[in-house]
């Protein structure tokens, strides 16, 4: 299997397995992806969510579960802004009305994701104040139910990425405007949330390195924002893409967001993990082996094909720790 980098807080020799619904065995990183903290931040009624004990109690079992077989258990923190209040993806996704179960999402200024979707209700600085601590408080029910890491979401054109692009904040207020207004939220709720975290354990922030879209966010921009999260404590960058708009046209090929986490890496001096269209051990061996990037976050790739890490090992001629219950299996 390949070999990632040490990260502080993080065993040596770890491995970082990021998956859409986010279960794997053995030894690694299981990452529970897009955690609503409100009830409003969900990005459709059925997503999960960590805004009461209720969700921590519930997830605490799981946790436990995932460190007696040797993995990290980590979890996603998220807002989905206004690509909130919209149906399961299988059933189509498209936004919900009140009749079905949904409400009206809240974002920086009140621009639907499509002309399709509902107005969402422009945040009031009363609003943030109030996201924000809902950030915190997810962040301390995901340490009293044993996760080890936790991960911001900025990315995807949820809220935390719409105050940063231009594209979908046209405030006039301290939140809107120049790059360090429409960085303000987000850094806020990244610093409120380092704060309360143990120091020994790390905070991830996944972001959004390019809109995709000309006069939007893009790669210089998230570098001057990695620099402010690298300075409040914020110990990986997890470089994904797009997701803002609707009509960005992504250059979707197998590595192609690889060169946003080579380039954050190296001008910043921050951990870095790439995703996206990474199938294969070679390829995922290459951009650790060469620097590119210091973990490879896998999603789709391990929905379609869940024993990847082993075949993995495998090919990459690397042991690693079994699950009792298939050591009967390993030589074969």
């Amino acid at each position: 299997m390949c070999q990632y980098s040490s990260i502080d807080g993080l065993p040596t020799d770890w491995h970082l397995v990021h998956l859409g619904s986010r279960a794997v065995g053995g030894a690694g990183m299981v990452m529970v992806e897009a955690t609503a903290v409100s009830p409003e931040g969900r990005i459709s009624p059925d997503d999960s969510g960590i805004w009461s004990d209720v969700h921590a109690d519930a997830f605490t079992p799981i946790v436990r579960f995932l460190r007696e077989q040797g993995a990290v258990a980590g979890v996603q923190l998220a807002h989905a802004g206004r690509k909130a209040s919209t149906d399961q993806p299988w059933q189509g996704g498209g936004p919900l009305g009140p009749e079905k179960g949904g409400w009206q999402p809240i974002a920086p200024s009140p621009l639907p994701f499509t002309a399709a979707h509902p107005m969402p209700r422009e945040a009031t600085t009363a609003d943030l104040d109030a996201i924000c601590a809902q950030f915190v408080d997810a962040g301390k029910r995901a340490k009293g139910a044993g996760f080890q890491t936790i991960e911001i979401h900025m990315a995807h054109g949820y809220l935390l990425h719409e105050f940063l692009s231009p594209l979908t904040n046209h405030r006039t207020d301290e939140y809107g405007g120049i790059l360090e207004n429409r960085m303000r939220f987000p850094l806020s709720v990244a610093r409120a949330v380092r704060e309360i975290w143990p120091m020994d354990l790390p905070v991830f922030a996944r972001i959004s390195a390019t809109d995709w879209v000309e006069g939007g966010w893009d790669l210089s921009q998230s570098i001057v924002l990695c620099r402010r999260l690298k300075d409040i404590g914020i110990d990986l960058i997890d470089c994904s893409s797009g997701g803002l708009v609707p009509q960005a046209v992504v250059p979707a090929g197998p590595g192609y967001q690889t060169p946003f986490a080579m380039a954050i890496r190296k001008e910043v001096g921050i951990a870095t993990g790439t995703v996206g269209l990474i199938t294969e051990p070679a390829q995922a061996e290459q951009i650790i082996a060469t620097g590119l990037a210091d973990v490879v976050i896998l999603a789709r790739e391990l929905l379609r094909n869940p024993y990847w890490p082993m075949q993995a090992a495998k090919a990459l001629q690397v042991d690693f720790t079994w699950p009792v219950q298939y050591l009967r299996a390993k030589n074969q």
